[in-house]
């Protein structure tokens, strides 16, 4: 008998989705994705200076404001065919790695462990036997009996209290959870472990970028950081040892823990690998720029057709025209007024028309997009597949160690065809993340060169010509591939889209009817409850959903402020 099951909101995740499932003898046979916020950004743009669409565009969201602004000013860049000075380059390059290892480490332990780990569990295990466990698979200093007694009292004083936080709710003693108490101990204390290590990869970013969220030193045509060795208030030795400092004890963490973590606690949940595949036209570019021009990247980037990773076509360059012309939005299901087809960002349209739910009709208030008119998944697992397409050297070599270690946990080879799953997603994340590291080493390195050499220069000068431009910037950001595309008339924005990786993954049917990334990985899910249904998490959140960048308020008619939030210092009295 079929159920129709309905996730409302999806929780751990930044945004509103909604997930509406069919369930037949257990299993997932159809499945939708709801977008339940408006974006709005686009119209938010229009007329404004291109100069300052960075600023805007990084408030689409709160978690990925430095991808936003990325890709922002690149579009412009790409407009103006404008070059970025190297030292640009490598510090923008350390800032999206450092951001990309925050945003992981946070997505694996913080947002997605709870539908794997049984905190309840914890608590009734062996401390001693955790740690036995833990020394065996992992050098970490943090993994003895001390810390594991530790975390465990930690937990027991949150259930003590009554105030379990981020504990209070979730599916404990669910019949999927399959974990033994020991092993959710030791999660439970690297869950806790990694809060402090996610803290140091964003202090680089607040190093380099003034703040975060919402860096400040973006411009146009480079960045503002000042390079001076002989001043304390400039980007000097100082700084970028203290960088230094913190990449060295991020190493520890993501090789002895994150890594460790993933490839064991996937092995444990090695039948998910048959589960949540989906679309299989993987979709990623190229990132981690080494010219002025973008046409030569640390990361390379492509496309894979049904997951036959012999067929991968390389993205070469910022100007590639084989990315530039591929990428279309439907919104045949989505509530935009629209009915010309699917259209190319340039032409995009945003003007919202919103209906009740249609099962057949629209249902979402996030767009379709295409990759010459077919659906494509974005994300670390697109990312991987496409750089060991591609034969990057450090992917290939920290993947195969993830599967090396899964496969003496479980006991049996897992190949590499075992990623195009839920489990695999986790698995790609974490190797992405350790080639972000070494990636992050790299260009530290090749920015201490540059200005060892001489080379201090930060910013190139511009004027915008008195004509219609158009570009578009890319940027491969942890969620996967973003790309923002603007048209510029005379110095002013009169089109502005952002083609976002959870709009690839999240969206719904497309011009064809065809189901997006999330619709197609839900089918044939396994849900043991239909009321406790933990199966839908644990596939939707593997993507790592960010629905935030589907919303922004503004008032049309009368272009005045909705709210206006002042807020004051707890014991100053003064606004901050």
């Amino acid at each position: 008998m079929t159920k129709r099951i309905t996730v409302d909101p999806m929780t751990r995740i930044e945004g509103h989705l909604r997930i509406d499932c069919e369930v037949d003898n257990g299993k997932v046979t159809k499945a939708w994705s709801s977008g339940q916020m408006w974006r709005g950004i686009e119209l938010i743009l229009q007329g404004r200076d291109p100069r300052d669409a960075w600023i805007f565009t990084q408030r689409i969201c709160g978690v990925c404001t430095t991808v936003h602004a990325i890709a922002s000013v690149r579009a412009v860049e790409n407009a103006l065919n404008l070059e970025v000075p190297l030292n640009a380059q490598y510090i923008r390059n350390m800032m999206v790695l450092a951001h990309g290892i925050h945003d992981h480490i946070v997505h694996f332990y913080h947002l997605s462990a709870l539908d794997w780990v049984d905190i309840v569990s914890a608590l009734k295990a062996n401390p001693r036997k955790t740690a036995q466990l833990a020394e065996s698979l992992s050098s970490w200093p943090m993994n003895s009996a001390h810390h594991m007694e530790q975390a465990q009292a930690k937990l027991q004083t949150f259930v003590s209290s009554g105030q379990l936080g981020v504990f209070a709710s979730g599916y404990w003693g669910h019949p999927a959870m399959k974990l033994s108490p020991e092993v959710n101990l030791l999660a439970t204390a690297h869950y806790l472990q990694a809060l402090e290590y996610q803290r140091k990869a964003n202090q680089i970013v607040t190093i380099l970028g003034s703040k975060t969220p919402h860096i400040q030193n973006l411009a146009v045509g480079g960045v503002t950081n000042a390079i001076n060795l002989d001043s304390q208030s400039a980007l000097g030795m100082e700084r970028l040892f203290y960088i230094k400092t913190l990449m060295d004890e991020l190493g520890d963490f993501i090789n002895n823990v994150y890594l460790v973590d993933v490839a064991a606690i996937g092995a444990m949940y090695a039948d998910w690998t048959k589960y949540g595949a989906g679309v299989s036209n993987y979709l990623s570019v190229p990132d981690l720029p080494l010219d002025t021009k973008g046409t030569k990247f640390e990361l390379p980037g492509g496309y894979i057709e049904n997951g036959d990773l012999s067929k991968f076509k390389p993205i070469t360059s910022y100007q590639d025209a084989y990315f530039q012309k591929g990428v279309k939005e439907s919104v045949k299901h989505a509530w935009y007024k629209g009915g010309k087809g699917a259209l190319h960002p340039y032409d995009g349209e945003t003007v919202p028309a919103y209906t009740d739910f249609q099962d057949d009709g629209k249902y979402s208030w996030v767009k379709a997009p295409t990759f010459y008119d077919k659906r494509a998944q974005v994300g670390p697992l697109a990312n991987v597949l496409c750089m060991v397409a591609a034969g990057h050297e450090p992917t290939k070599r920290y993947l195969n160690k993830v599967l090396a270690m899964a496969g003496k946990v479980a006991g049996a080879q897992i190949p590499v065809a075992a990623l195009h799953s839920t489990i695999g997603r986790h698995a790609a994340r974490a190797v992405r993340t350790a080639v972000f590291y070494e990636s992050l080493q790299n260009q530290w390195q090749l920015l201490v060169n540059n200005i060892a050499k001489g080379d201090v220069k930060t910013f190139n000068r511009f004027e915008f010509p008195k004509s219609e431009i158009r570009g578009f910037g890319f940027h491969e950001a942890p969620r996967g591939t973003l790309s923002h595309w603007t048209v510029i008339r005379d110095g002013k924005i009169v089109n502005y889209q952002a083609v976002v990786p959870s709009t690839w993954n999240a969206g719904p049917r497309d011009e064809n009817d065809a189901p997006g990334p999330y619709e197609a990985s839900l089918v044939g899910n396994p849900i043991a409850d239909p009321e406790k249904p933990l199966e839908v998490l644990r596939t939707i959140h593997s993507f790592d959903p960010c629905l935030a960048c589907a919303i922004h308020m503004v008032d049309t008619r009368n272009h005045k402020e909705i709210v206006k939030v002042q807020a004051v210092g707890a014991q100053c009295g003064v606004p901050f």
